[in-house]
């Protein structure tokens, strides 16, 4: 269950909202800024620890582990709902915080671990695909599973392991769609190598430079134009 511990408490100070310059400050003094919200209260701007910040998401419930925020002397349920790290450093540069009422229900993304070797790969030579990583469902907040194990041992050429499949229980249900393919069986993609007699005939085709080479320079002045920007994953400023 991804409930907090005795030593699961994330330190939190007050600070006056700012500019990036402001939060440039609190980044140079070992902190992050942090914004809290939730539970029908206002927000708040607050600082706290990377290091005990990389240690919940790190642990093995991750984001969804529920903590206890100590701010102004009080404590309060909470979770980190996003974050954001610097691309280059890797260092964390804000973080979302939600406080959490233990009795209401809430959303959240699971990962999905498959468990046992799938019939497919054993006798019939195939490889297994997972195409769902993760699944969301509904649960109170010490009810949040830590993973949803999914038994592959019968998956054969054919066969498609679906959410429906996964494991139910009483204590959440599943909110993504239940006919959603999670995993299954499919053949080893194979490298076509052509002879060395169609390679001979291709190489004796008589080649058009002026459209290959027009095409080229077109290709290069446009990535020029428009270089392709890289982005990690969607992260909350």
């Amino acid at each position: 269950m991804a409930t907090a511990t005795p030593s699961n408490v994330l330190e939190a100070q007050p600070r006056t909202p700012g500019n990036k310059n402001a939060a440039r400050r609190v980044r140079r003094d070992g902190k992050v800024p942090a914004v809290l919200y939730g539970a029908g209260k206002d927000a708040l701007s607050v600082t706290v620890d990377p290091r005990q910040v990389k240690l919940i998401l790190h642990s093995k419930t991750g984001h969804n582990t529920i903590f206890d925020l100590a701010l102004d002397g009080e404590r309060t349920k909470a979770m980190i709902v996003d974050w954001q790290y610097e691309p280059i450093k890797g260092s964390l540069l804000h973080i979302d915080l939600k406080r959490i009422a233990m009795d209401k229900k809430l959303t959240v993304a699971v990962p999905i671990i498959l468990k046992g070797e799938a019939a497919g790969v054993k006798t019939e030579g195939g490889i297994l695909e997972q195409m769902l990583r993760e699944v969301e469902l509904e649960c109170l907040p010490g009810d949040i599973p830590a993973s949803i194990e999914a038994d592959v041992s019968e998956l054969v050429f054919g066969k498609v392991l679906r959410v429906a499949d996964l494991p139910q229980s009483d204590k959440y249900k599943y909110v993504t769609e239940e006919n959603q393919p999670v995993a299954h069986v499919t053949t080893v993609k194979e490298e076509v190598v052509a002879a060395p007699e169609v390679v001979a005939a291709e190489g004796a085709t008589p080649a058009e430079p002026e459209v290959i080479k027009k095409g080229k320079q077109e290709t290069e002045e446009e990535g020029a134009e428009a270089p392709a920007a890289k982005g990690e994953k969607k992260e909350k400023k």
